[in-house]
């Protein structure tokens, strides 16, 4: 069996994220989110939005508060699912 870092390295798209997060039910903290980002995705990939590109797991949490995608604050935070984009 496959861990993720047998993985090929990947760009995945936030969509991805989000929608990870929705299936847990999880409150997360930026840590906490970050390190389940690397489980399931591998340490290697990366990761982009429309505006972003090339980012990291501690970054794409960053890039995501600043896309107003949370509620709560650093420490407890879940998906906003209002801030969801259309597309």
């Amino acid at each position: 069996m496959k861990t993720p870092a047998d993985l090929p390295k990947s760009d995945i798209h936030a969509h991805e994220i989000l929608e990870m997060m929705i299936a847990s039910g999880k409150t997360y903290s930026n840590e906490s989110l970050a390190e389940d980002i690397i489980s399931k995705f591998g340490p290697d990939s990366t990761f982009h939005t429309c505006s972003g590109h090339g980012l990291d797991a501690y970054d794409i949490v960053q890039h995501l508060w600043g896309k107003g995608k949370f509620t709560g604050n650093p420490d407890s935070f879940v998906f906003l699912p209002g801030s969801r984009c259309g597309h």
